[in-house]
């Protein structure tokens, strides 16, 4: 199984000048905890931002969410696959990063899609093997935090 067939297709993205206030509205909208920020111009996925990233590096900083812009906030640390790679790759990227979100993008580098745990969880057929992953992904590191 690839990503492209369990991924879900064409997510809702920001800007990396879009304030931090537009960014959380656009997350309420999809009902979604990270948002893929892309160039306007491209769609080349530059960032991620998070509703922890707005709580944390945003509110909880006092930071004013108006002029505080999603360039600002988000992580340019980002960990992708391309479309026709295994769910293998996906859940030890997933694993081994401590992450649930996986964006998908082209070779252009430009998002196509996205895999989020509840991706895996509900679109693996193996309960058993759907329940380990789930628990790979949230287990702390040895390394700790």
């Amino acid at each position: 199984m690839t990503c492209e067939e369990i991924m879900t297709p064409s997510p809702a993205c920001c800007r990396p000048d879009q304030s931090s206030v537009e960014a959380a509205e656009l997350m309420l909208r999809q009902d979604v905890g990270l948002m893929p920020v892309v160039d306007g111009k491209s769609s080349k996925l530059v960032g991620v931002i998070t509703d922890r990233d707005i709580a944390l590096k945003v509110v909880a900083a006092g930071r004013d969410p108006r002029a505080t812009v999603v360039s600002q906030v988000m992580s340019s640390d980002l960990a992708c696959c391309r479309p026709n790679e295994s769910i293998e790759a996906v859940v030890e990227m997933m694993t081994r990063r401590q992450i649930r979100r996986v964006p998908i993008v082209d070779s252009a580098g430009a998002i196509v899609g996205i895999i989020s745990q509840a991706d895996l969880a509900t679109r693996l057929a193996n309960p058993k093997e759907t329940g380990q992953v789930v628990q790979a992904i949230s287990e702390p590191s040895a390394a700790g935090v």
